[in-house]
This record gives C-alpha cells, structure tokens and sequence, in this order.
C-alpha cells in the first residue's frame, strides 16, 4: 500500500483494493527518451485506492495530483479498453461524481477488477 493512503486513513477505514499503472506505459517515447526513468518513477509513486468508505487517487512526483471521493458520492466507474488492452489487462477508468464530476485515468493495471471492488463496495 502506498505512503499517501496509509498516512489519510481515518478512523475505521481500510483499503480494500488497490492497483497501478500498467508497464505498458513504458512503452512510450517518453519511456525511450528518459531511459525508461520516467515511467517508472510515475508508476512507482501513483496510488489508486478503494478503501471502504472513499476512492483515493494519487498521481505525480513534483505537480502532484489527488482525487479523494466518498463512495456515497460517486454515481458510476466507467472502464474503457481497446483491443490490446484486453489482451494485456489494462485499460482507462473514468470516475463520475454527482454533480457532473468527471475524472479519467489511463493505463491502469487491471481495471474491471477495480470497478468491480467499487461494486462490491455500494
């Protein structure tokens, strides 16, 4: 579990699934022009939690990004994956807040598991 969750725990909570990026994202130019150094520090440091009260995602080193959710406040997760995606277990989740809220995140490891953990929470 990563440092960000472990240190934003309150009272009773508990994470119940956790994954990251795929190494899929180190196939990139990016990747080559870095040395392979940038992606993996990104997937190193990047957390997507579901706890059993809230999602937690944390993604960044120096601009760092957070999204923190109650589940009572999250009307759907949606997953997106292309045909590669299938194969090799990655994909896009899109998390719709009420209110319209909309966040997106690319190359996750394993995304219907974690919309099925979301689930299994509500």
């Amino acid at each position: 579990m990563g440092t960000y969750v472990n240190k934003n725990l309150i009272k009773d909570e508990h994470v119940a699934y956790e994954t990251k990026y795929h190494w899929i994202i180190f196939i990139s130019l990016r990747g080559l022009f870095t040395l392979f150094i940038a992606p993996a520090i990104e997937r190193w440091l990047a957390e997507f939690v579901i706890t059993n009260r809230r999602i937690v995602i944390k993604t960044g080193f120096i601009s760092r990004k957070t999204i923190e959710m109650n589940l009572s406040k999250i009307e759907s997760v949606n997953v997106d994956q292309s045909f590669f995606g299938r194969i090799f277990g990655y994909g896009s989740i899109t998390i719709i807040g009420t209110g319209g809220t909309r966040e997106t995140f690319y190359n996750i490891t394993k995304p219907l598991n974690f919309r099925k953990a979301f689930q299994e929470l509500c």
